[in-house]
């Protein structure tokens, strides 16, 4: 199972929805990741495999974290799965 933080800047409106569209997503299509949310500031500690935020904070965070996906349209279900799919295929 892989370890997933969704992330904005604040923590509080769009990485939320993000966040619900998002398990929507890995439930509909049985991904193995569980999600937890929070901002900028949960990168600290953060020891799990993938960071999901929005795609204008994506340079914010090169380098900093193992694998990050940005999103464009956070309610898109399809880029959503194809951007999670992505890192699922780093891991076979």
């Amino acid at each position: 199972m892989y370890k997933a933080l969704v992330c904005c800047r604040a923590g509080m409106g769009s990485s939320m929805l993000l966040k619900i569209k998002v398990d929507q997503v890995i439930k509909e299509n049985n991904m193995e990741i569980v999600t937890e949310h929070g901002n900028l500031d949960s990168l600290i500690g953060f020891n799990g495999d993938l960071v999901i935020t929005m795609e204008d904070l994506m340079m914010e965070l090169k380098d900093k974290v193992p694998f990050a996906v940005g999103i464009r349209n956070i309610v898109d279900k399809d880029e959503i799965k194809a951007k999670l799919n992505e890192f699922l295929d780093t891991k076979k």
